[in-house]
């Protein structure tokens, strides 16, 4: 969970609008008019998700993320800011905002609609992956972070719950999500603890000021776990977690990174520097033979990366196979209508219509895995 400190003090904005948004004249067209919502995806603390299809473009889906302007009250600042800086930035690796709308109880953020899932799992159900896979994603990520930082943008929450897969097709691109935390750094000094334990830099901890390098030590962080598939840090303890990190303290432990390449290591060791000033910047990142050349290993490590994967980042997959199935249901239903519109379903695909339903109301139960060990090395 990320842990939210107080806004940014030399920034607090005096004013508090209930019209968070720039409002056009009244005949503008509402969100009603232009888009029909329908399954729900997620949901957050203010917020929900829905699919929705677009009423002049038949077939076309989105993501619409809805904002309850009341459990938002005081905090209206933060949704200013991301929207704001959604606005800004435009790029194939970032999912985009599309378009806003407002009414009297609630925002509506249009967003480009991604489908192919978290990070990890699709490692997980990969049959192999090398070092070469990792080092290809973590290029798609450091060029979408570096063009933020020429926008100005620090995005400061960087995980693997925010990359997620456009689409479910196997040479599918990676996007940066959820901007909550995003910050301009021509909106002031950053000097608030943001972020999530276990990927924030030393400096976020040490309440200095920071910038775009908190990005890349996270990015450090990230690519660290996708070779081996636990994290470089970690204690039950945030103190104990947040002294870890503070002095930077991580091991390549045997046997799992026995086989990783040299230059991985090195690689890591660039973004994961304590002392800012030597830390890679994103540029820099980018020219590293580990990502530029032909540095990273071809060996198959899926087994071992997997299998820690799967021990130390466990979560409830069923409301993941909710979500996938109200999308895919809703396409099936798009193909039915265009190819089969005035004819009724077959037995058979009323069949898959039912388990479709069963699926959606009665999702599987987690499973039950292993935790990391307290110490922080890989789960066994």
């Amino acid at each position: 969970m990320p842990f939210f400190g107080k806004r940014d003090k030399d920034k607090e904005s005096s004013k508090k609008s209930t019209n968070l948004l720039k409002k056009d004249d009244k005949s503008s067209p509402s969100l009603e008019d232009r888009y029909e919502l329908k399954d729900l995806l997620g949901t957050g603390a203010f917020s929900q998700v829905r699919l929705a299809e677009s009423k002049t473009e038949a077939g076309k889906l989105f993501a619409v993320k809805i904002i309850d302007k009341t459990a938002l009250k005081g905090k209206e600042d933060s949704l200013e800011n991301e929207i704001k800086v959604l606005r800004r930035l435009k790029h194939p690796n970032i999912v985009q905002l599309l378009e806003t709308y407002e009414d009297k109880s609630k925002v509506y953020l249009v967003m480009e609609l991604v489908t192919g899932g978290e990070l990890f799992d699709r490692i997980v159900e990969k049959g192999s992956y090398t070092e070469k896979d990792a080092a290809d994603l973590m290029r798609q990520v450091l060029e979408a972070v570096d063009y933020m930082h020429e926008q100005g943008v620090v995005h400061r929450d960087l995980k693997p719950e925010n990359l997620l897969y456009y689409c479910p097709d196997e040479d599918s691109k990676i996007m940066i999500s959820d901007f909550g935390l995003s910050k301009m750094e021509d909106s002031g000094i950053m000097a608030t603890a943001c972020g999530t334990p276990g990927y924030v830099a030393p400096e976020v901890l040490a309440q200095k000021p920071y910038g775009k390098a908190v990005d890349v030590w996270s990015i450090g962080v990230i690519s660290y776990i996708l070779l081996c598939g636990y994290p470089p840090f970690y204690d039950e303890s945030d103190a104990n977690l947040f002294a870890q990190i503070l002095k930077g303290e991580f091991e390549f432990d045997s046997p799992y990174w026995d086989e990783i390449s040299d230059s991985a290591k090195d690689f890591i060791r660039r973004l994961m520097c304590v002392d800012v000033n030597k830390r890679f910047t994103c540029r820099e990142a980018l020219q590293h033979p580990w990502i530029s050349g032909n540095a990273a290993s071809t060996k198959n490590i899926h087994s071992s990366v997997s299998e820690q994967l799967k021990k130390n980042f466990a979560k409830s997959r069923w409301r993941q196979a909710y979500n996938a199935t109200a999308v895919i249901r809703q396409m099936r239903h798009l193909v039915l209508a265009s190819t089969n519109s005035r004819s009724t379903l077959s037995s058979g695909e009323e069949n898959n219509s039912s388990s479709d339903r069963e699926l959606d109301d009665q999702p599987p139960r987690p499973k039950t895995v292993t935790a990391a060990s307290a110490n922080g090395r890989p789960a066994l």
